[in-house]
This record gives structure tokens, C-alpha cells and sequence, in this order.
């Protein structure tokens, strides 16, 4: 090989040893996003220019603001059964007020007006069928399904607590459609203000 042969070799070898080190040190733009929707079109994501990717000078901090004043909510376990306050039930499934659980809460509404004072904690339960996920967040919505049926019949939002137990606290242990609808629930507790 000659000289000239050698000397091209080496410049082609530095220039495409340079050019890989260079493009290793250079952050790999990337712009990625969800497909449009059926039917939807969609103009393309500008592509970030090199001013928008430098990092932004630091901005002063904000003031903190000031601490809110919460009023802390009851634990579950200060709370207590009161038999004036009936427990309504929901179709499998369900958490739509049936008609007739309609007119317990109507007659839980009249007694929560008549005690000002009194907070309630709603709990939701669920029969053993599904998930343990799945009957937590049921619970949950048959609780909060019961709350604002009390507040659309004045009953103030912040003496209604709920929680949801899915299905660890049944009424019932048999594993019979009767015995599951007991379970299906929204039970009342109670504790003076």
C-alpha cells in the first residue's frame, strides 16, 4: 500500500470515528405521541428546536401559601351504630338508589335534620363475587351514590363521611343469593358533633 492509499485510510477513519463520537455525545431527539383517533385529524407535534431543549434560568420560588384550615375528619372507630339510621341495599352489581332504599334515606334525611349536630359515616359493602379491587371501588361508589342522595335532601356534604370495605366486613357468611344481597350495602354510623 502507499502513502497516499495509508493517508486516505486514516482521514476516512478519523472522520467516521469523529463523526460517531460527536453523534454519541448529542442527545437523541425523539418526539413521540399517541396515534390520532379514528376519524380525527390531527396537525404533527412541532419538532423541539435546539433554544427550547436548553435548560431555562431558575425561577425565584414561589411563596408558600398559607396553610389551610382542614378540619380533620373523624376516624372510622369513633363513630357508632344508631338504629334510627337503616341500611339500604343495591342490586348486583349496582349502585343506583333503588326506590324503595329511596325512602330510607328520605326517613335518614328527616332524622339527620332533626340532629344537627350529628355526623354520619356511611360505609359501602359488596358481596363476595369479583375482585377485591373491583369491590372496594363499588363499595365506594355506592357510598358516595348514598352521600349525595342525603345532600340533594339538604344534608350538608361535611357531616357525610364515607368509606368502602368491599366485601371484608359481610353481614352474612353463606354463599347464597339471599345472604349476597344482605351484603350489597350501605350501612350508617353515627357520632355527635
Amino acid at each position: 500500500m502507499n502513502v497516499k492509499n495509508t493517508i486516505s485510510v486514516v482521514v476516512l477513519v478519523l472522520v467516521v470515528g469523529g463523526a460517531a463520537t460527536a453523534c454519541a455525545k448529542r442527545p437523541a431527539l425523539t418526539q413521540a405521541s399517541a396515534p390520532p383517533p379514528t376519524g380525527v385529524a390531527v396537525a404533527p407535534a412541532p419538532i423541539p428546536t435546539p433554544q427550547a431543549l436548553a435548560p431555562a434560568a431558575p425561577s425565584p420560588a414561589p411563596a408558600a401559601p398559607a396553610p389551610a384550615v382542614v378540619q380533620p375528619r373523624s376516624a372510622p372507630a369513633e363513630f357508632a351504630e344508631d338504629p334510627a339510621l337503616a341500611a339500604i341495599h343495591f342490586d348486583f352489581d349496582k349502585s343506583v338508589i333503588r326506590p324503595g332504599e329511596a325512602r330510607i334515606l328520605d326517613a335518614s334525611a328527616g332524622w339527620l335534620r332533626e340532629n344537627p349536630k350529628a355526623l354520619v359515616l356511611i360505609e359501602g359493602h359488596c358481596d363476595e363475587r369479583g375482585t377485591n379491587e373491583y369491590n372496594v371501588a363499588l363499595g365506594e361508589r355506592r357510598a358516595q351514590a348514598t352521600r349525595a342522595y342525603l345532600v340533594s335532601r339538604g344534608i350538608a356534604e361535611g357531616r357525610v363521611s364515607i368509606v368502602s370495605y368491599g366485601e371484608e366486613r359481610p353481614t352474612c357468611a353463606q354463599h347464597t343469593e339471599a345472604c349476597w344481597a344482605a351484603n350489597r350495602r350501605a350501612h350508617f354510623l353515627t357520632k355527635p358533633d
